[in-house]
Formats: C-alpha cells, sequence, structure tokens
C-alpha cells in the first residue's frame, strides 16, 4: 500500500477565492509539488468568496488599484482560455452619484482617466434613456463604466481547484491547521491530524488568517463581518438578464448595491451593515432589518426589480483598518506569503493567486503591490486604533 506524500514544495493554506486561485497559478509550474488544504469541505460556504455572482470593475479611488483591476481583467482572460470556460460577464456599471457622500467622485473619475479607463457621466435624462430600470430624481447623476460586471464566483473557484488538480496539485478538505513551524530552511505544517512539509507556504485564510499566523508569532488587526445578499423574485426578470442590466452601486458609506440575474431566479442586491462577528460562531441568519432595507430601496428606485424575497445568503467579510489588501511576504519569513482582501478582493482571486505565486518564486511581483504591504503604518497593531471604511466590498460594496 502506497503510502500518502508528506512533503511538498508549496503548501496553501486555505482554498477560498485566493487560495484556489494561489494553488492554481503555483500548479502551472510545480505541479505535483503543490499541496493545498482547507479547514472544511472543499467549496463550503462559511468564509468570503460563495455565490453566484461578485462585482467586477475598474472604478476606484487611485490609479494603484485601477491598474491592478486591469491586469486582474487580463488574468482572469488567461484563466478562462486555460479552463475553456467563461467567469467574467460583462454587464457595464452604473455608479449613481447622490448629491451628498461620502465618497470622492473626482477621485474614481481621475484615476480611471489616469489609466485610460472609458467612462462616461449620465445625468437623470441620460440615466433614463439608457436604464429605464432604474428610478432617481433629478439630482443624481451616475457614471457609467463599459468593462464592469460580474465573476462567477463559486464555478471560478471551482475552475481553480480543479485545473490545480489537473497540473498534478493536491487538495485537501477538512483539514483545520493546528501548528505551523520551522523545519530547516521549510516548514512543517499540522493540519487535520497529520504532518507535512514545504519549502514555502502561502496563507489566504480570509477569517482565519490570524489563527495561522499566530504560529509564526505574528497578529494583524483584522476585523470580521457577517454580510448578506437578497434575491428577489421580481415578475419582471428578462428585463434584469445580464445583456439588459448592469451592475450597480449606490456610491455612499451603508450602500446598496445589486447585480443582473445569474445563477438564481432573482434579482440580487444587498446593502453593507458591518456586523461583527466570531467566524467561528456566527449564526448564519440574515438580518431582517437589513432584508426590509433592501426591499424598500427596490421597491422605491427599482420597481420592477421588487418582488417577494426568494431568499437572502450571508458571508464573512475580513476587515483592515485601511480597506487595502495585505499582499507580502511575511515579516521574518521569507519562504511565506500572506493575502488578506480587505473586503474587496474577489474581483483580483486570479490576479492575487498569480501574484503570491511570483512571490514565492522570485521574490518580486509583476504589478505594484507596494500598498498592500505588511510593514504600512496601518497595520501596526499598535497603532491601528480604528478603521478607516474607504474602498469598496467583496461584492463591490462600500467598505
Amino acid at each position: 500500500m502506497t503510502q500518502a506524500r508528506n512533503s511538498f514544495d508549496y503548501i496553501v493554506i486555505g482554498l477560498g477565492g485566493l487560495g484556489s486561485a494561489a494553488a492554481y497559478w503555483l500548479s502551472r509550474e510545480a505541479g505535483r509539488e503543490v499541496l493545498g488544504i482547507e479547514r472544511f469541505e472543499l467549496g463550503h460556504e462559511r468564509g468570503e468568496s460563495a455565490d453566484h455572482s461578485r462585482i467586477i470593475r475598474l472604478t476606484y479611488h487611485n490609479t494603484q488599484y485601477v491598474r491592478f483591476a486591469q491586469a486582474s481583467y487580463r488574468t482572469w482572460t488567461e484563466m478562462e482560455e486555460d479552463a475553456g470556460d467563461q467567469f467574467v460577464i460583462k454587464t457595464g456599471e452604473v455608479n449613481f452619484w447622490p448629491a451628498e457622500t461620502t465618497l470622492s467622485e473626482e477621485s474614481y473619475n481621475t484615476s480611471m482617466a489616469a489609466c485610460g479607463v472609458p467612462f462616461e457621466r449620465l445625468d437623470a435624462n441620460d440615466i433614463r434613456r439608457r436604464f429605464p430600470q432604474f428610478r432617481f430624481t433629478d439630482d443624481i447623476h451616475a457614471v457609467y463604466q463599459p468593462d464592469g460586471g460580474l465573476v462567477a464566483a463559486s464555478r471560478a473557484n471551482a475552475a481553480h481547484r480543479r485545473m490545480a488538480r489537473r497540473n498534478g496539485a493536491t487538495l485537501l478538505g477538512n483539514m483545520p491547521v493546528t501548528a505551523i513551524r520551522q523545519n530547516g530552511s521549510g516548514y512543517r505544517v499540522t493540519a487535520g491530524g497529520r504532518e507535512y512539509e514545504a519549502g514555502k507556504l502561502v496563507i489566504a485564510a480570509g477569517p482565519w488568517t490570524n489563527d495561522a499566523l499566530k504560529h509564526l508569532g505574528i497578529r494583524l488587526p483584522l476585523r470580521v463581518t457577517q454580510e448578506q445578499v437578497t434575491y428577489f423574485a421580481s415578475p419582471h426578470l428578462e428585463e434584469f438578464a445580464p445583456g439588459r442590466f448592469p451592475v450597480w452601486i449606490w456610491m455612499i458609506l451603508d450602500n446598496f448595491y445589486g447585480f443582473p440575474v445569474y445563477g438564481a431566479n432573482g434579482v440580487k442586491a444587498a446593502r453593507d451593515r458591518f456586523a461583527p462577528v466570531d467566524p467561528d460562531r456566527r449564526s448564519f441568519i440574515p438580518d431582517g432589518g437589513n432584508e426590509r432595507d433592501v426591499s424598500a430601496f427596490l421597491e422605491r428606485h427599482i420597481p420592477r426589480a421588487h418582488g417577494p424575497v426568494l431568499y437572502s445568503r450571508t458571508c464573512l467579510l475580513t476587515h483592515t483598518p485601511d480597506a487595502d489588501f495585505v499582499l507580502d511576504t511575511v515579516p521574518g519569513h521569507p519562504g511565506v506569503v500572506c493575502a488578506v482582501g480587505a473586503t474587496h478582493a474577489f474581483k483580483f482571486a486570479s490576479v492575487i493567486g498569480k501574484t503570491l505565486g511570483e512571490l514565492l518564486k522570485t521574490g518580486r511581483a509583476s504589478e505594484d503591490v507596494s500598498l498592500f504591504r505588511f510593514d504600512r503604518p496601518s497595520m501596526r497593531a499598535d497603532t491601528a486604533q480604528s478603521f478607516q471604511i474607504e474602498g469598496f466590498g467583496e461584492h463591490g460594496t462600500v467598505s
């Protein structure tokens, strides 16, 4: 009887959106030298990256994010070509700007223009003509960006894992990590009651990031919240198909946002609420108040999308104090890299996975990730006093 392998070149801890992508990109060169381990069953819905769709967009508030988003589109295309399937669906994106907002429209528009991203400003009459599904007052204007759309989240995660295995990687579920120890020039990882050795590690554990980092003597100032989306059984679903209806965002903190019909027979919409939770003790029960707020917004502003609640679905988001990613080598451990999505990473999942592999293999990333360093001031546990909600959440939401 052949004994299962316990020694690899690379171990990926966490196989959600970012970890699955890292396992895939590493496996393109390292093949069977890649081991991926997940604390729950593969494809579980306890974390951050399940559900039918997540927003992908080029609308960001600084040029570094816009350029990284442009790289994400290229990387998704390369991944789609390898998989022989489509995961990014361009629907166009409409961002509605109220008269009073906590965000800077100028920062978004200036950053897109500097990176050559096309967009156009729509006044109230333009909105009514182009997108008659929406009902807003004349003081609301919008910015339309044609490349925005959605990523088929759960399908893309499964494809990353499927292709990693095709390339020879070993992926194991129900393997919670209980120890990580340095072992000469590499590391020994205890997971699911077994020990594995590898020269280099990826930590992409989402809400459980600090559970993994504590074994290396590191703790990041992270906050985990439970969020939710709601699907509405509109009687007019054909009007909200991807070819007829865009992804959209109400540009203010605690914002509303939504999607065309995709993956379920309902129109998907949500509102950020940022309710802190313990990821191991949350209830999974949707917030009725949040559900009512979203229903009221649709009834008022997208009335033909409104209908009975089909269902609501919860997920977790992991926040950093400045809402920027962590994507860097772990201090004191040049053979370990870590990614934290900071609530808005899924649109970047494939390029983040590729970047993690580059950092491990060469120590350098092909994209500019200097904004996402471990040692930036806001990530010091002794100085991170509050969480400045700036950027956008994982579903395309303001966080």
